[in-house]
């Protein structure tokens, strides 16, 4: 069981998993459509393997009440304070239930009663639970995805919670499926010249605004946006999100993602527009600037998608 903490923590380490959640900053477009950071998505086998039915059913129906909140992220965070309710013994902060609430916490998100919760609500009663959790998520951060990583550390706030949640949430979504190379298409020619139009714009954590700044996934998310396609404002959404393509087949205008190391568990923590000939554009970390890159001087990618239209086969 994973405690539930209180008190002051340090500016420094709030810095730290702010800016590992690659600038989820608001103003999220959309987060609809993709595995990870969506609210209705097939549920991975995994996820049919260890949650029970019955808390499946809540996580997908808590998190259609958050515009942007993932099922997989509920489900996540009650694997990892009770296993779906199988240790909801009290912690030593004294939170309760199957997604261990204080009970001053629960209080301030156990309206409205959802359908098949008790009356008065209870933080031991799982439709109460869930639903709360769903609140509390949506308060803090959740609302049309703009930070999830934030909203799970204000759920917990500890680094490796936050990843161990995440990582739970990245199982339990069936992957997008892989696509083969087709051709660039006239939307992914445009997302390109926007990006490079965008070189030598500082790099601003949450930036999406050309001639101001951008964050790597700022840059990513606008580019698309100007060639008529919306994607997820982050790296890992938009990771999850989009079909993928394998590194031998990227074709310019291919988003190229990097593995950031422990912190998100094998979601990315940087993207850039692959643009051909082994380079890419992105705006890679404060106090740089737009630029292309070539992608030898990076690690080698952990994979690449193809962002497309939504009516696109």
């Amino acid at each position: 069981m994973t405690l539930r903490t209180v008190g002051i923590i340090g500016a420094g380490l709030v810095l730290a998993v702010v800016v590992v959640a690659a600038g989820a900053a608001a103003g999220i477009a959309s987060l609809f459509g993709g595995p990870l950071f969506a609210g209705d998505v097939t549920a991975s086998a995994q996820a049919q393997a260890e949650i029970p039915a019955s808390y499946l059913e809540l996580f997908q129906a808590a998190a259609a009440t958050c515009p942007g909140l993932p099922w997989s992220v509920l489900a996540g965070i009650g694997r990892a304070e009770t296993d779906f309710g199988t240790d909801t013994q009290t912690s030593s902060a004294g939170a309760v239930g199957p997604m261990q609430f204080l009970p001053a916490t629960f209080a301030a998100y156990d309206t409205p009663v959802p359908p098949g919760g008790a009356t008065p609500p209870s933080p031991y009663d799982p439709t109460d639970a869930v639903y709360a959790a769903a609140r509390d998520l949506c308060t803090n951060g959740a609302q049309g995805g703009a930070d999830i990583p934030g909203a799970v550390f204000a759920y917990n706030h500890s680094r490796a919670y936050v990843a161990e949640v995440l990582s739970y949430a990245a199982s339990y979504a069936a992957p997008a499926p892989a696509i083969t190379a087709t051709g660039p298409s006239p939307a992914a020619a445009e997302a390109v010249s926007y990006a490079l139009d965008q070189i030598g714009t500082p790099y601003r954590w949450g930036g999406e605004t050309a001639g101001i700044g951008f964050d790597c996934s700022g840059l990513t998310q606008a580019a698309y946006a100007a060639a008529g396609i919306v994607i997820p404002r982050t790296s890992e959404a938009q990771w999850s999100a989009l079909p993928h393509v394998p590194l031998d087949q990227l074709e310019p205008g291919d988003l190229v993602f990097f593995d950031p190391g422990e912190f998100l568990a094998g979601l990315p923590g940087h993207v850039g527009i692959y643009i051909g000939s082994g380079e890419m554009v992105d705006a890679p970390h404060t106090g740089a600037t737009v630029r292309i890159e070539n992608l030898a001087s990076w690690p080698t990618p952990m994979g690449a998608t193809r962002p497309a239209p939504a009516s696109s086969p």
